[in-house]
């Protein structure tokens, strides 16, 4: 059916097409339900082990050590659950649809109507500021410029004419046209780009570590619960006293507390972000951060500012450097020595004229300075701001009379001005290779030769340039010649680099994450942005990937005209080699590999909501600051993760250690399964907890990440178990002999002894000893302390445990003795010097970049 381009459709022929074809919408993610959250929640394999323990429990009538074990189940699924709910919220909060309406042609008249109801075959109005709703093929332009950048990275904005194809979710930056749409929803660009984020980003390298650990611990307790069972029915132990006594080994092996330590980890890391605008999807994604080796990124409005500015201007006497960021009229023109002021100011002030932007002042104290039209034109007014050159007053002083516009095929743009005295000037600015060549141009050809030569050098540095010239002429022409001209000089102009990207980049680098640049645009710009943010120093290979060939991806930093297919591909390949990588990105393009990558980090004001909800970390305020804050937070929660296996797998492993050699010393049942149960609810319990609470170490961000596949307990840490739990079990076991050949009760000293030991342990195990950061676990420990004296004074808990008071000279020995677990982790993290947090086989940190000279 052929549409009439003047009429548009029908509303009855749309209502048709929007119930054949569906809405205008990206895929949408269909809301998770509570119950599939929980069960989430649930399939960790140490909660699994925890229900078995606590299916056992139930199995053999202890009920209170069943709710023991429930409560714990309980809280770490719905800490869990409600940080994901939280979460999904914010973020829908922060999602906005792109563009609620749209400008149609219905039944031949314009009228607005939601984005959603645009349908194949509408004819979309489009002008400066819109945001083009779905693809279309151009049927009307005049002077039409589209910002593509969130859908190609390309930071330049494309001409359109009548037959270019236009895409959903690009800007109209300057002029207006009429276009016939050809694709919604899932059909159109992004959609197809959506569509390719249906796999699931699989587990963090957190979760791959928990699942093998919480394997293995499953493993090794069963068995040594199993020998210890078999042990005493040997001696002839009665079967329930056994039964019981093995199930208690099972908890008391399997560090129940580890989920409510990983999950309250990752909480606090999670709300220590979102003070800092940084919103978590998922909580393992803040401690996946902190094993990153790679920091792949996109450039545009990632690195760069997405705004471009004039950074240097060039004319036939000479140069000049603008400084400052952004639209605003703030900075300073510096001067060569051979510049006249007359060059420059005719130079600008030719700008200002020939321009069709506008710049608009911030709306309160903390805004920014805004631009409306061509971001390429808005930097010329900016740097002319700079010089005091007002655009309104100079349009009034020189109106513009007559001009041709820009067109992808001339090249260049010209306008007519009226002079005082009935004289006129044309002025034309345009791309250097058709602009400086006669006839456009009158100049010497030297003159020429040297200005081509110096614009393919900013060229080559990353700059667009543009040529400017002009024309005087005593009567008003009707239209722009443009040839003749006189060269006034020329301006290069570029996306910078955010100021706060430079010192993110080299803390990454410090910390032995290496950064790599993926993006849509030219090979030069995507040099020039990596040379100053010291991603490569000069020099370095830039991979054009239009270019044949596969280069080795292993030494390549940057990858220039990416597609997002392409994207993806480098991000699979590098986890393939074994590399824990980071995304940043905000555009379309940047949605699969988000969602393909460990973790994707999106920006939050300027970020696509394709590239939010690829995402597990959203940057609200797009601060590149708070990645790096993230790195160390989640080498904070790894370290910690791993300061309470130590503690709580030591203490375990010294329960178990009693127990089979306690009988071969003569002690037939060294503790009670009340008793072991008893030292595990308080010493897992809150004190384990209260260890996910302590602050990063010194120096955590000048160490190389973690290698990829070291296990958990990896780097020597089931090293410091062994060694921490043989203290452990001699302390208990030297009192226990030493109380029973002296006829003191025995059981209850060893009983004081391993409870009061580990809790020295924890406390050894803290990151500065002396401070008082941490002051939860000091009250953690002297609350455990309390309780376990409780078990040996109070009578309830004498005949549930089965203990005895202790003389109080027994009891000072026993608490002298339990020192020594403080003792030996602090003697520990002095002779081994990896125990105190950095990696035992670390990579090769790169060199720092210095910086570049100044342009």
């Amino acid at each position: 059916m052929v549409i009439p381009t003047r009429s548009g459709l029908s509303s009855v022929e749309a209502a048709v097409r929007l119930e054949r074809d569906g809405p205008n919408l990206l895929p949408q993610k269909p809301p998770v339900p509570l119950w599939r959250r929980v069960a989430a929640q649930l399939r960790d394999p140490l909660i699994i082990v925890l229900l078995v323990a606590a299916a056992l429990t139930v199995a053999t009538g202890d009920w209170t050590d069943t709710a023991v074990i429930m409560l714990v189940i309980i809280v770490n699924t719905s800490v869990g659950v409600v940080q994901e709910v939280r979460a999904d919220r914010a973020i829908t909060a922060l999602s906005q649809l792109t563009a609620p309406t749209a400008r149609v042609i219905r039944d031949g008249s314009q009228t607005e109507i939601p984005a959603a109801d645009v349908v194949v075959s509408d004819l979309l109005v489009l002008a400066e500021g819109d945001i083009v709703v779905a693809d279309a093929t151009m049927v009307e332009s005049a002077a039409l410029l589209v910002d593509e950048s969130s859908l190609t990275g390309e930071s330049v904005p494309v001409d359109k004419t009548v037959g270019d194809p236009v895409s959903a979710g690009t800007v109209v930056v300057r002029g207006r046209g009429r276009a016939l749409v050809t694709a919604v929803g899932v059909a159109s660009a992004s959609g197809r780009i959506a569509s390719m984020m249906v796999k699931g980003a699989g587990l963090t390298p957190l979760q791959r570590r928990l699942v093998g650990l919480g394997r293995l611990l499953a493993g090794v307790a069963v068995a040594l619960s199993a020998l210890v069972l078999a042990l005493g029915l040997v001696r002839g132990q009665p079967v329930e006293l056994m039964v019981v006594t093995a199930i208690s080994l099972v908890v008391a092996a399997v560090p129940e507390s580890l989920p409510a330590v990983v999950t309250l980890s990752l909480a606090l890391g999670a709300r220590r972000m979102a003070a800092r605008n940084a919103l978590v999807r998922r909580l393992p994604a803040v401690e996946t951060l902190g094993a990153v080796t790679v920091l792949a990124t996109d450039k545009t409005g990632t690195l760069t500012e997405g705004r471009m500015v004039t950074r240097h201007v060039w004319t036939p006497t000479g140069e000049a450097a603008i400084t400052g960021s952004g639209y605003a009229p703030d900075g300073e023109i510096v001067r060569g020595d051979s510049l006249d002021s007359t060059s420059l100011t005719d130079l600008l002030l030719a700008t200002v004229l020939c321009n069709d932007a506008r710049l608009s002042p911030p709306q309160d104290l903390d805004g920014e300075w805004t631009a409306l039209g061509d971001p390429t034109e808005a930097a010329l007014l900016a740097a002319a701001a700079k010089l005091g050159l007002d655009r309104k007053q100079l349009q009034e002083r020189f109106p513009r009379v007559a001009e041709r516009p820009f067109d992808s095929e001339r090249k260049r743009m010209s306008t007519v001005h009226r002079l005082p005295g009935g004289h006129a000037r044309v002025i034309c600015k345009g791309a250097p290779e058709v602009l400086l060549h006669p006839p456009a141009l009158a100049d010497d050809p030297a003159l020429l030769t040297r200005a081509a030569e110096r614009a393919e050098q900013l060229a080559q540095a990353g700059y667009r340039v543009l040529a400017v010239a002009s024309l005087d002429l005593d009567t008003v022409p009707e239209t722009a010649p443009e040839s003749g001209l006189s060269l006034l000089g020329l301006v290069a102009i570029l996306d910078p680099p955010r100021a706060a990207a430079v010192a993110s980049i080299a803390a990454c680098k410090q910390a032995g994450i290496r950064p790599l640049l993926i993006t849509g645009d030219h090979p030069g710009t995507a040099r020039a942005i990596a040379t100053d943010l010291g991603i490569i120093a000069t020099g370095a290979p830039v991979v054009d990937l239009r270019d044949p060939g596969t280069p080795d991806r292993a030494e390549i930093s940057v990858y220039a005209r990416a597609a997002p297919g392409q994207k993806l591909e480098i991000i699979q390949d590098l986890r393939t080699r074994g590399e824990t990588l980071a995304m940043i990105g905000d555009g379309v393009n940047d949605g699969p590999a988000l969602r393909r990558a460990d973790i994707g980090v999106a920006m939050g004001k300027r970020g696509t909501e394709v590239a939010r909800q690829a995402a597990d970390l959203v940057l609200a305020d797009d601060n590149l600051d708070t990645v790096v804050a993230a790195v160390e937070e989640g080498r904070r929660v790894y370290a910690n993760i791993r300061r309470f296996l130590i503690y709580g797998l030591s203490g375990g492993a010294a329960e178990i250690a009693v127990m089979l050699l306690g009988p071969f010393a003569g002690l037939a049942l060294p503790l009670l399964p009340a008793q072991i149960l008893w030292i595990n609810l308080l010493t897992h319990g809150l004190p384990g907890v209260a260890l996910g609470g302590e602050p990063a170490r010194p120096g955590a961000m000048a160490s190389p990440p973690r290698p990829p596949s070291q296990s958990i307990l990896g780097a020597g840490l089931w090293q410091r178990i062994i060694r921490i739990a043989v203290v452990l079990t001699a302390v208990t076991l030297g009192v226990a002999i030493w109380a029973h050949q002296t006829g003191r009760p025995w059981q209850s000293m060893a009983f004081f002894a391993l409870g009061a030991t580990q809790l020295g342990v924890a406390l050894g195990s803290r990151t500065r000893p002396g401070s008082l950061a941490n002051p939860l676990l000091l009250f953690a420990v002297a609350g455990a302390l309390v309780l376990q004296l409780a078990g040996l004074y109070l009578p309830p808990l004498q005949e549930l445990l089965g203990t005895e008071p202790l003389a109080l000279g027994d009891l000072l020995i026993v608490t002298a003795l339990s020192v020594l677990g403080y003792a030996a982790v602090r003697l520990d993290r002095i002779l081994h010097p990896s125990a105190r947090g950095g990696p035992s086989n670390p990579r090769t940190t790169p060199p720092m970049h210095t910086d570049p000279p100044p342009r």
